[in-house]
C-alpha cells in the first residue's frame, strides 16, 4: 500500500531531488535502523522503500542521469542504489563517523563525501571506488620529526596521528 509524505512520521534528515523533478528521496530514521524513501511528487505518495539500510540515513544525492541514488549513514557507510527497482549495487565503508553530505561534481563522474571525522573522500561514481582522501591540516600537519631524540613510541604514535613525519617515509 502506498503511504503519502503527511503519513510519514519518522525523522527525516535528509531530502534530494530527481534531476527532472519527479522524484524525491528522503533519508532517516532512528538508533536501530535507517529508512531511505521514494516518492513521487506530483502526488506526494510514498513509491519505494529501499531495503537493507540499517543505520541512519543522513545523505543522499541522485547521480545526473537520474537513475541512481546513493546514500550515506550515520555509521560512515555509502551505498548506491538503482533507483527504479531500489537495490542496493553497492556498499563502501567510508567514513569513521556519520556521514554529513554527498555533493556530485559538475561533469557527473565524481561523488565527495564528508563527515564527522574530518575526511572529505573523492569517489569515482560508476565503478564506486576511492579515488582519494583529503584530510583538513591536523594539529602538528608536515612537522619532520627525523631525529627528535627522547620521544617514545607511543609518543611517536600520537604524532604521527596528528600529521607528524619521519623524512624515513614512515607515516
Amino acid at each position: 500500500m502506498l503511504q503519502t509524505l503527511q503519513e510519514h512520521s519518522a525523522k527525516v534528515a535528509t531530502v534530494a531531488w530527481s534531476p527532472d523533478g519527479t522524484w524525491l528521496a528522503s533519508g532517516g530514521g532512528g538508533r536501530s535502523a535507517g529508512e531511505l524513501f521514494l516518492w513521487n511528487t506530483s502526488n506526494g505518495e510514498r513509491v519505494r522503500t529501499f531495503e537493507g539500510q540499517p543505520h541512519a540515513v543522513s545523505a543522499v544525492v541522485w547521480n545526473t542521469l537520474g537513475d541512481q541514488l546513493v546514500s550515506g549513514d550515520s555509521d560512515g557507510n555509502l551505498r548506491w542504489w538503482e533507483a527504479q527497482s531500489g537495490k542496493c549495487l553497492a556498499m563502501r565503508q567510508g567514513h569513521q563517523g556519520a556521514v554529513h553530505a554527498l555533493k556530485i561534481s559538475p561533469d557527473g563522474q565524481m561523488l565527495a563525501s564528508c563527515s564527522e571525522d574530518g575526511t572529505i573522500k573523492v569517489w569515482n561514481l560508476q565503478s564506486t571506488e576511492l579515488v582519494r582522501t583529503l584530510h583538513r591540516d591536523r594539529p602538528y600537519e608536515r612537522l619532520n620529526i627525523t631525529g627528535t631524540q627522547g620521544l617514545t613510541p607511543a609518543q611517536k604514535a600520537t604524532l604521527f596521528a596528528l600529521g607528524a613525519f619521519e623524512e624515513d617515509g614512515r607515516h
